[in-house]
């Protein structure tokens, strides 16, 4: 077989030469813009020569801190296809973490949303390598701002060269993008995307049976660009010539129930969070979302409740999927096996609330005490993967030697696997409860909390006892309007689990913390219900 490279300029080349009238729908500070690939490409050539003017080369980070709009789009493909690296930052993360990854990754030039200066103003002189800053805006004039030396997006795109030929002779065994993971303790950790693995990671996204991304959807990723290349979905649907829907900054729920409808949504991708106010807002008002083939949910579990809500309430299908940082991301999905064709609503809906099978192109193994688990649905393990488009390591990083062993990448995702195939997340390592030498899932229970028709959010913590080692407590968030009591959801508990996994308390609080990417920032929480139980 011929031994031709997998490469990002494939991806380009092809929406330009195959569906330039397709289009790109943008949402900005100053509104909704459309562009199509043909118009999306020659600004990307114009944005690689003008990198290219500023002393960027092969292997050069570039540094973006952006919201999902056409401009960071470009820089999706600009930078990789010159020969330089996407690094896209979390612009969620503290000031002293984003100075960290920058600074870490050696960043040479730095692309920054106008209303993201400021933060980058303020540890500007921390910087150790970056030369130059581009702001991008839908204004003429840049901003007031003291980064130095600073250019405006557009003047580049103007200013460059709508004939700039991409790189087609680069490894692709190269980096083409990196990402730093928001770690629970210290520095973030970087990890680094080969070509290969994105094209490879693309290609997956449109199988059948994992997202099925095609020419004819209409895409909203919700998950952010700088959160593991939101989720792939950019690179497989400007490889695909899929529409892209793009929902800028500071959206809401009624902003994407909007664009859904309007732009005629088929497939949209983001965290439980996300969707958990989508469908308050569904539920609160009328929309049109008759053209929504799938809801794509990952970062965390996904509430049994949610999935109902949206598949029966709404009629709008529910995928489930998992993956980290380290897995580019997808590695599992929900998808529903052709022998589970007539089964119920409840047992089809027990299949979706799981993490779901395995990608094609991956293994992975359930690893206990004892070595690999039995396929049964109850024996629990940590979940390992290995894979064409799995990290290898942490960049120039110690912790490598953790997370990486024998060849296989260690998750730190405790899983049961059943007869069927399906991964079920019980919870990360570090979040199981001990109580009397026995573990207690807190997703499980969290699950089951945000089942109740009064739940908005629940968060399950394990706090210190002197008797049984650890013990539940679960944080509830209420819906609106709602009241329910501590006795009422114990009640509800109590037939779904053991006596012993029953919380020792539930807590009422206005909201949980989160991290940077929505997930329950559980060290936080922790250290809140410590605080609330010694007043009591």
């Amino acid at each position: 077989m011929m031994n031709t490279p997998l490469l990002l300029t494939q991806m380009i080349e092809r929406v330009e030469k195959y569906y330039p009238n397709k289009q790109i729908i943008s949402r900005t500070e100053s509104g909704i813009h459309r562009f199509t690939y043909k118009e999306m490409v020659e600004r990307t050539r114009r944005l690689a020569s003008g990198l290219e003017k500023l002393g960027i080369k092969e292997g050069d980070r570039v540094g973006t801190l952006a919201w999902n709009h056409h401009r960071h789009l470009e820089a999706y493909f600009a930078i990789p296809c010159s020969g330089a690296v996407l690094h896209t930052i979390n612009i969620r993360l503290s000031p002293q973490h984003v100075n960290y990854i920058i600074n870490h990754a050696e960043d040479k030039v730095l692309i920054i949303d106008s209303d993201i200066v400021p933060l980058v103003e303020a540890i500007q002189h921390q910087l150790k390598t970056v030369k130059a800053f581009i702001i991008m805006t839908d204004k003429e004039e840049l901003p007031p701002t003291s980064l130095q030396p600073v250019y405006h997006y557009e003047d580049i795109i103007n200013e460059g060269n709508p004939s700039y030929r991409f790189r087609n002779d680069l490894d692709e065994n190269a980096p083409a993008g990196m990402c730093y993971t928001s770690a629970t303790t210290g520095n973030p950790k970087g990890v680094v995307y080969s070509h290969r693995g994105i094209v490879l990671h693309s290609m997956a996204l449109g199988l059948a049976d994992t997202t099925g991304v095609c020419e004819r959807d209409i895409a909203l990723p919700v998950v952010p660009m700088f959160h593991v290349n939101a989720w792939g979905l950019p690179f497989a649907a400007v490889w695909f010539g899929t529409t892209q829907v793009l929902p800028g900054p500071y959206f809401t729920p009624k902003i994407l129930a909007e664009l859904m409808q309007n732009e005629k949504v088929t497939i949209t991708a983001g965290v439980p969070t996300i969707w958990l106010g989508l469908l308050k807002e569904l539920d609160e008002h009328q929309y049109d979302l008759s053209n929504m083939r799938s809801i794509l949910c990952g970062g965390a579990a996904a509430p049994k409740g949610m999935i109902k809500a949206f598949e029966q309430k709404h009629g709008i299908p529910f995928i489930h999927a998992y993956g980290m940082t380290e897995t580019s991301p997808l590695a599992t999905v929900a998808s529903i096996k052709s022998e589970n064709d007539r089964c119920n609503k409840e047992d089809r809906l027990e299949i979706k609330s799981k993490q779901g099978m395995l990608v094609p192109g991956l293994e992975m193994r359930v690893v206990g005490k004892d070595g690999e688990v039995e396929w049964n649905g109850s024996e629990m393990g940590e979940l390992t993967i290995r894979g064409p488009w799995i990290a290898s390591e942490y960049y120039r990083d110690e912790r490598t030697k953790d997370a990486f062993r024998d060849g296989w990448l260690y998750t730190g995702d405790v899983v049961t696997i059943d007869e069927m195939g399906y991964i079920k997340i019980v919870d990360r390592t570090k979040d199981l409860i001990k109580s009397g030498g026995e573990w207690i899932s807190s997703v499980d229970l969290e699950n089951s909390l945000m089942a109740h028709e009064s739940v908005f959010e629940a968060a399950v913590v394990a706090v210190p006892h002197e008797e049984w080692q650890e013990r539940p407590i679960a944080c509830v968030v209420l819906k609106e309007d709602e009241a329910v009591t501590k006795k009422e959801l114990l009640e509800f508990l109590e037939p779904q689990f053991a006596k012993w996994w029953l919380p020792d308390d539930i807590l009422f609080m206005k909201e949980i913390p989160k991290t940077s990417v929505g997930k329950f920032l559980k060290r936080t929480l922790r250290e809140q219900v410590k605080g609330e139980l010694k007043k009591v």
